[in-house]
């Protein structure tokens, strides 16, 4: 199957492309994530992607667009930050993969043991009917820590925020 996997950083991007091109789908990555903060973090997490494509000669599609002020907009107006930009980012690339003739569409965000999946296979879901084009949904957490291996062992930039300014307080409160 032809899938555009959206591509939150390298790292997590590792074990989903291995794991679905093992079997045996043809994987394109997508990059499109404005609520990565500060700059600087969202060119280390791209540069980083790039390198990784580069290395597996993999084919990724690039928004650079860094729309960081209708990212944090977009969170003030919503109850829940992380299904606002699970959304924003989830429909970004559903509407890109129904318009390159995609067979199907991911997100890498399923690697991770910290995001919320029911969440996200929910806003997949229902971006799969309004473009329809399917969300390829599988549980990747169990490559979780083989992504960290792999990241290692490639010398990759691996973030310790999930990517917005308010993970990144989360994460660094403790230490003020």
């Amino acid at each position: 199957m032809k899938i555009l996997s959206h591509v939150c950083c390298a790292p997590c991007f590792t074990y989903v492309h291995e794991t679905m091109i093992d079997d045996g789908h043809a994987v394109t990555g997508f990059f499109y994530n404005p609520n990565i903060h500060p700059f600087e973090e969202y060119g280390k997490r791209r540069d980083s992607l790039v390198r990784y494509a580069e290395m597996k000669r993999v084919a990724v599609i690039y928004d650079d667009e860094y729309q960081i002020e209708e990212f944090l907009k977009g969170i003030l107006a919503c109850k829940n930050r992380c299904e606002y930009c699970y959304m924003d980012r989830l429909e970004r690339t559903a509407s890109l993969a129904a318009e390159e003739g995609f067979e199907a569409f991911t997100s890498t965000l399923l690697i991770s043991p910290y995001q919320q999946h029911d969440l996200i296979r929910e806003i997949g879901e229902k971006l799969s009917e309004e473009h329809d084009v399917p969300f390829f949904y599988r549980d990747f957490r169990r490559g979780y820590r083989d992504s960290r291996r792999l990241t290692f062992e490639l010398g990759l930039y691996r973030q310790k925020y999930c990517g917005c300014i308010i993970s990144e307080y989360e994460r660094h409160r403790g230490e003020m």
